[in-house]
């Protein structure tokens, strides 16, 4: 078991992509998750144009210029992945997603590793009955991770490797963006700069968000 190649995987939706009137036809992405892909900064602010969803929306038109594409944003804040898992079918497919990305670390540390890991293997497997693409995303940072003997931080770093570990089982796409901001904060960004609450990216952590997501499309 593996990730996908990302070269092929999300070769086919790109396919589709590249299509002009009147062959082409539209494209639905849904950004399934809590608080971060559903735009709240500074709660209960919410900025909605500077969050990922729309920052990939704009990033994909700019490549895609003929397609007609919809980012749909399903999150809820505060939300957990059991809960997120029940309303899948019913708020996710319903949509007829070409792909669908899932971002539920944050919220999901203090559940039990085994309800969590069931629900994202639920999500995903009735995704791939459909022959619907996933992108599952390892959560962003939050103020707690500077901190390596916090509680929090020990959790969401376990949530990470949890997150990584279902991707590779389920031969998923895997949209790292934990890694993102070590890899950022390693070469000397300050973590405040891209935060903009405890625990909500800035409009420069969602721009890491999305520069992991568009890896998965091929040119």
């Amino acid at each position: 078991m593996a990730l996908p190649d990302r070269k092929k995987y999300l070769v086919g939706l790109v396919e589709k992509l590249k299509k002009q009137w009147p062959d082409n036809k539209t494209i639905n992405i849904v950004c399934h998750g809590h608080s971060v892909p559903a735009g709240y900064f500074a709660t209960p602010y919410v900025d909605t144009f500077n969050a990922y969803p729309h920052l990939l929306h704009k990033k994909l038109k700019e490549r895609f210029p003929f397609a007609v594409i919809n980012v749909i944003v399903t999150a809820i804040g505060g939300e957990n992945s059991v809960s997120g898992a029940k309303r899948f079918s019913t708020e996710v497919l319903n949509h007829n997603p070409e792909l669908v990305l899932i971002d539920y670390g944050l919220n999901d540390r203090k559940l039990d590793e085994n309800v969590v890991c069931e629900a994202w293997k639920k999500m995903i497997r009735v995704s791939k009955e459909k022959s619907i693409p996933v992108i599952l995303l390892t959560p962003s940072w939050d103020v707690s991770v500077t901190d390596g003997l916090n509680q929090d931080s020990k959790l969401l770093k376990q949530r990470t490797s949890l997150i990584r570990k279902i991707a590779f089982e389920e031969e998923v796409g895997l949209a790292d963006s934990f890694a993102a901001f070590e890899r950022a904060v390693s070469s000397g960004m300050a973590l405040e700069i891209l935060l903009s609450w405890s625990n909500h990216p800035s409009k420069q952590g969602h721009l890491l968000i999305v520069n992991e997501i568009l890896s998965w499309f091929p040119f």
